[in-house]
């Protein structure tokens, strides 16, 4: 049911209108639907029903109104009786009058959004039927909801004025019915002033101090004074666009800028086509000048010419100040990027002697001068890119509907409003999945822009090359230098690649091209593409990340093991793209690059990141017999990598050697004859790889003899030897094969506790989804929740890594939860898909076995 106050008091359902009765039912309906929802004390609404004469027993008279109004409605339970009076047991969204107040619309306007402004206010009169709670006796309550209508009324003329929208008819008639309302006659006078009436503006305000000098013996308020110098002053002032288009997010740079309400200027930076000129629109005053630089060579003479005030025999500069000398006004200077220079000169000198000035700027590079405050306008987040993208792409096609490529799109756009417009524009004749998979070159996509906007806004290529134009020489040589670099850069990198120094990065970060953060130099991904077709130092860039892997990997295995893993891991897309470049100019440096990379990628459990990369290389270069080579086939065809591993001989250098050998050989075989590789090890005199064998001799006891005391032994000695050494993998690896050795459920946990901690320092994928996995099966019988969230979460990263045996192992987890709480049928299925997960090499043994046990127990439940 629904409740109509907004005019006659009306109730209505999906079959119809509802005749309530005569007026003390219509009130006492009215009077609960004000407060729906809310219980209404009876007291009041005798007051209010009543007024000063109340019947003899108010009481009863007030529970007759309500038995009436209940068989009036249909539904008795709608009007409910409390101990402490009556409650309409409506939602308030029930009542036209609550959806009224609820609308929005000023809340937009306050924002700055005068489009949705108008969109809301419109629904929200549009309510309205007539003069509120017409045919009642609820007259202060009636007062009250017209009060909100006149105010909803003035607002949506103010927001049509600010879309140069006004209706002057009808702002002329709403004045003959209120004299006396000021701010109704001021928007008569804009709306005139802004139609280039300006005659009729100005005899508007004649009129207006008439009727106040004879009606209220008063002067125009200040607010109506301002509006007439206004007119009188600006007879062609250029007042700020009208904007098309619907204004999407900025909530906190909107806030920003209205907190900086004493700043007397704020310039708001970034990139080209991140929103600046349409933030900057948004957060000025209704009465702010706007002057669009982008065209001028002078920017006084623009401002002039934006005032509307004409050139004389005085300069441009001198003519501007004695203008704004004594004048409380907003200036708004569009694109001083490329008048930077002359724009800080003239804003320093205008700031200065015109105490009332307030100036908005927008710009890819501050203006560098005392007291500008600065307003970074940064990309869209993702919500507020999509909702963008979705906007722009139902007014050219209104059946638009988002899907799984729509966010991807304003990522792949770093989110700039500018290029989600221009992609959203193609929606008339692409796909979404046709776009996303176009953007590997978008400036040849992203070309059909607004006619009628200026040439450098029609093309995403055209807004980034006016940015690039205004670079120096030095300035484009280093900007093309970092778009060798993916993800961003070290100032140390920068300056070692690009060959310049800090004065042109900083020059590059003031111009909005590159972002500084936490250390890091990085360009937005649109910015990078541009500037990469200027790139002439891959080489460059190829030999730095080289050098600073070779330095790195012996460190990976120390004391300094988890600052080098986050050296190693802030570069990791400079280091994938340093080896892909070198995979395809030479492909004998690649192989060294692998091969120092090799511990760093099995470690971060990122092997398969570089596989196909592997595979490319293993074309390029000659068959031999070498670690580095050996590395190589572990990634790219690790069935032919036994036969080289066999004939290694000679220290070791890369510990990957080591590990690709212990995967593919499986487990000892005391019988087997022994390698050049085996005696190498054994001979080795270094102590991580002597760790390495403690370690391995104590999976051997275990193993193979069942000799648990000496496995302990040699266990506990490579766990000194690593933690001497401050390498955290191999002590996680120990520290699991201790916990499987202790026959102490609680010890086990504990070692287990301890070596996912370590491996959570190192980020190690592969080992970190295997030790929940290890973890779940000790809590299994101690907190069988706990258990439960391990193996999901194992089975998560063991998804996410490829690893087979692992998503194998916890998948067999989950089944046995599920066969304990008897879901039999849940349990054989995770069981059976586990089962699928795994082949028949020597590292599936244990699951295979683990699956094979587990199928059993379920067997027997069955058979139960």
């Amino acid at each position: 049911m629904h409740v109509d106050i907004l005019g006659p008091v009306e109730a209505h359902t999906a079959r119809g209108r509802i005749q309530v009765g005569g007026p003390r039912p219509r009130t006492l309906l009215a009077l609960l639907a004000l407060r729906a929802g809310q219980i209404v004390p009876v007291d009041r609404l005798i007051d209010e029903l009543y007024g000063d004469r109340p019947p003899a027993d108010a009481a009863n008279a007030l529970q007759g109104q309500v038995s009436r109004l209940r068989r009036a409605l249909g539904v008795a339970e709608l009007v409910e009786f409390h101990p402490a009076g009556y409650r309409l047991a409506l939602a308030p969204d029930s009542v036209d009058a609550h959806r009224f107040a609820a609308g929005g619309g000023r809340q937009a306007l306050e924002q700055g959004d005068p489009q949705a402004a108008e969109a809301l206010l419109g629904e929200a009169l549009a309510l309205w039927r007539g003069p509120a709670l017409a045919d009642t006796t609820a007259t202060g309550h009636a007062d009250r909801l017209e009060r909100q209508r006149q105010t909803a009324s003035h607002d949506l003329i103010a927001a049509r004025i600010r879309l140069h929208k006004a209706d002057v008819g009808e702002i002329q008639d709403l004045v003959r019915q209120h004299p006396l309302d000021e701010q109704l006659r001021g928007f008569l006078m804009r709306a005139l002033h802004q139609q280039g009436r300006q005659a009729e503006a100005l005899q508007a305000f004649e009129d207006a101090r008439a009727v106040l000098a004879e009606e209220l013996g008063t002067d125009p308020s200040a607010e109506l004074r301002a509006i007439h110098v206004q007119v009188l002053r600006g007879q062609t002032r250029r007042e700020l666009p009208a904007q098309l288009t619907s204004f999407v997010g900025r909530q906190a740079e909107l806030a920003r800028i209205a907190s900086l309400g004493d700043a007397r200027l704020i310039t708001l930076t970034g990139p080209g086509g991140a929103g600046k000129t349409r933030l900057a629109v948004q957060a000025a005053d209704d009465d702010a000048v706007f002057v669009d630089l982008a065209p001028a060579h002078d920017v006084a003479a623009a401002a002039l010419q934006a005032l509307g005030l004409k050139e004389t025999v005085l300069p441009a500069e001198e003519r501007l100040t004695l203008a704004l000398k004594d004048r409380a006004t907003q200036l708004v200077l569009d694109n001083c990027e490329h008048v930077v220079v002359q724009a800080a000169t003239l804003v320093q000198h205008l700031l200065s002697t015109c105490p009332r000035l307030r100036i908005l700027a927008t710009s890819r590079e501050a203006l560098g001068i005392t007291g500008e405050t600065l307003c970074p306008v940064p990309p869209l987040d993702t919500e507020q890119s999509v909702t963008l993208f979705v906007q722009r792409a139902r007014a050219v096609n209104p059946v638009f509907t988002q899907d799984e490529h729509t966010e991807s799109i304003c990522r792949e756009l770093d989110g700039l409003p500018l290029a989600i417009e221009l992609a959203a524009a193609r929606v008339r004749t692409l796909t979404t999945e046709d776009i996303s998979r176009r953007l590997n070159d978008r400036f040849r996509l992203l070309t059909k822009g607004n006619r009628a906007a200026a040439p450098r806004h029609q093309t995403l290529r055209a807004v980034v090359e006016w940015s690039w134009d205004l670079l120096t020489d030095d300035e484009r040589d280093l900007a093309a230098a970092l778009a060798t670099f993916s993800g961003g850069a070290t100032l140390a990198a920068v300056e070692e690649v690009g060959g310049h120094d800090l004065g042109v990065l900083e020059a590059l970060v003031d111009k909005s091209l590159v972002e500084a953060a936490d250390g890091r130099y990085r360009m937005l991904e649109t910015i990078r593409e541009f500037c990469a077709q200027h790139n002439r130092v891959d080489a460059e860039h190829a030999a730095y990340f080289a050098a600073l892997v070779r330095r790195a990997d012996p460190e990976l295995r120390g004391p300094d093991q988890l600052r080098w893993l986050a050296t190693l891991s802030a570069e990791h897309a400079n280091l994938v793209q340093a080896l892909t470049w070198t995979a395809d100019h030479a492909p004998a440096d690649a192989l060294r690059l692998l091969a120092d990379l090799s511990w760093y990628l099995y470690v971060r459990g990122s092997r398969t990141e570089v596989e196909a990369t592997a595979r490319t290389l293993l074309g390029r270069v000659p068959e031999q017999t070498s670690e580095q080579y050996a590395i190589l086939l572990a990634l790219a065809a690790p069935e032919r990598v036994r036969g080289v591993l066999d004939q290694l001989h000679g220290p070791i250098r890369h510990p990957f050697v080591l590990i690709a050998w212990a995967m593919l050989a499986g487990p000892p075989d005391p019988g087997a004859p022994r390698t050049r590789l085996q005696d190498e090890v054994e001979r080795s005199d270094d102590p991580w790889i002597q760790g390495l064998i403690a370690f391995s001799t104590a999976y051997t006891d275990w193993t193979l003899h069942g000799d648990r005391a000496r496995a302990v032994e040699q266990a506990s000695q490579a766990l000194r030897r690593f933690q001497d050494l401050g390498e955290r993998w191999g002590a996680a690896q120990v520290l699991d094969v201790l916990a499987n050795l202790t026959e102490d459920p609680q010890e086990a946990l504990a070692l287990t506790e301890e070596a996912l901690r370590v491996v959570g320092e190192l980020g190690a994928k592969e080992e970190l989804a295997e030790l929940r996995a290890r973890r779940a099966d000790r809590l299994l019988d101690l907190d069988q929740d706990a258990a439960e969230r391990d193996y999901r979460e194992a089975l998560a990263l063991a998804t996410n890594a490829g690893l087979a045996a692992t998503r194998a192992l916890a998948g067999a987890g989950l089944a046995e939860i599920a066969r304990r709480r008897g879901d039999l049928a849940e349990a054989e299925r995770l069981l059976l898909a586990a089962d699928q997960e795994l082949g028949f090499g020597w590292m599936h043994a244990n699951a295979k076995q683990h699956v094979e046990t587990a199928l059993s127990a379920l067997a027997r439940s069955r058979g139960a």
